[in-house]
């Protein structure tokens, strides 16, 4: 998708450039999927590919939530809405859970379709200075968008973010790993794998996929350096190499 949006860009760039007509479009996107898959990460990466491409000049991001955009009192809204936007001029104005500027019971909508009204209104007079992604679960974004016909309009480009396998999670673990200089032996990596597909058989909405290695990662290496402390004299392997018993001490490979 992202590859297919950059394309089609440079080709627009390559038709002004030769005087050719180039249909106005919407760069805006709407990420979903669960949390931990990477939405923010590729958020940062598009704000940059479109800086390379000339679509933003800056090509910073701004990342913020219902939070960010809210306030306490009505007509306070519209200006704290004005201010986060006032700050991604020119890059990228990341929501994170936007869905929860309507939720589904009700409560709140108040404030939150006032910030609605003041960015839709802003996306329109700033079209030329900010891109705007908006990002959660699938079913609530879809409700979200759904909840008001400026939005509909204005995001018509959805990129979706699978869960991660077992496999992908542990390549996750093993590049946290390789990026702190630790190691692993054999049988922690067979642990390992067995943690993962466990923990992937019984997540539930909120699974965490890649902040979840690298919790895991985290945990581990507290053993590890517990584990190690109680050496005397600990070369630079003790001090680096990772254990099937470092791995989440608590968790029984054999559930």
């Amino acid at each position: 998708m992202l590859a297919d949006l950059a394309n089609f860009v440079k080709v627009q760039k390559i038709r002004e450039e030769q005087g050719l007509k180039v249909p106005k479009m919407s760069y805006h996107l709407v990420f979903t999927g669960s949390p931990g898959t990477g939405k923010t990460t590729v958020a940062r990466i598009v704000a940059r590919i479109y800086k390379d491409l000339g679509i933003l000049k800056k090509g910073h991001t701004v990342e913020t939530d219902r939070s960010g955009l809210v306030a306490e009192y009505v007509g306070q809204t519209a200006v704290k809405t004005n201010a986060i936007i006032d700050s991604a001029l020119y890059g990228v104005l990341f929501i994170d859970e936007a869905y929860a500027l309507v939720p589904e019971d009700g409560k709140g909508g108040d404030y939150g379709q006032e910030a609605i009204s003041t960015l839709l209104k802003r996306m329109e007079d700033d079209r030329d200075k900010l891109v705007v992604i908006i990002a959660g679960y699938t079913d609530e974004m879809q409700r979200f968008i759904n909840s008001n016909p400026g939005l509909q309009s204005r995001f018509n480009r959805y990129i979706n973010f699978p869960d991660y396998t077992a496999d992908e999670l542990v390549q996750i673990f093993q590049l946290h790993v390789r990026k702190n200089q630790y190691t692993m032996d054999t049988e922690a990596t067979e642990h390992l794998k067995k943690r993962m597909e466990y923990a992937v058989a019984h997540k539930d909405r909120n699974f965490g996929n890649g902040r979840y290695a690298r919790n895991v990662f985290e945990k581990s290496i507290q053993n590890q350096a517990n584990r190690a402390s109680k050496m005397k004299n600990p070369t630079s392997d003790d001090l680096s190499l990772i254990t099937k018993d470092d791995i989440e001490k608590e968790f029984n490979s054999t559930k």
